[in-house]
């Protein structure tokens, strides 16, 4: 039976490929143009993704270090999860990204998405599933964190290809 770091870790593996093969068939006019009843195109979404996983990255990589996360600039010292900032925080992203060119937006995403995938894979499984283990995640695995950025990277490609496989 896969241990549940395995399954955790081919998950991630897998949304990956479904963005690569996604991204592979579309144009950069595609991906750098509005969708449909948005402002935002699909690089400004990658560019979003990206930035949230420099979060995701600094937690894992903290994890590893035995220290408090130091989280991206973009949040300004403030905390991640802090709900009432969201908009803020994703505004922030929006324009730090949006005068980058695509191929550097693509590039910085799946650079981070392999290095999320490596420090996930060095940290031993036991370290991942134990809740309480890192004060900074309060009550939470650090599982949680690989679970979060598979959630979030789904919730953005689902529209994209119920829009795409038309």
């Amino acid at each position: 039976m896969m241990s549940e770091k395995t399954q955790l870790l081919n998950m991630l593996k897998d949304e990956f490929s479904r963005w690569e093969e996604l991204l592979a068939r579309l144009s950069e006019e595609q991906i750098t143009t509005p969708l449909p009843s948005s402002d935002l195109s699909i690089k400004d979404g990658i560019a979003h993704l990206r930035a949230w996983q420099q979060v995701s990255i600094a937690r894992l990589d903290a994890a590893l270090q035995n220290k408090d996360p130091e989280f991206p600039g973009w949040l300004a010292g403030q905390h991640p999860e802090s709900d009432e900032n969201r908009d803020e925080y994703n505004e922030r992203i929006y324009q730090a990204y949006r005068e980058q060119s695509w191929s550097s937006v693509h590039s910085a995403w799946k650079d981070g998405f392999l290095r999320f995938l490596e420090l996930a894979q060095a940290i031993p499984e036991a370290d991942l599933l134990a809740t309480g283990r890192y004060a900074w995640l309060k009550e939470y695995p650090l599982s949680a964190v690989l679970l979060g950025s598979y959630g979030h990277h789904e919730e953005h490609l689902e529209p994209l290809l119920a829009l795409h496989l038309k």
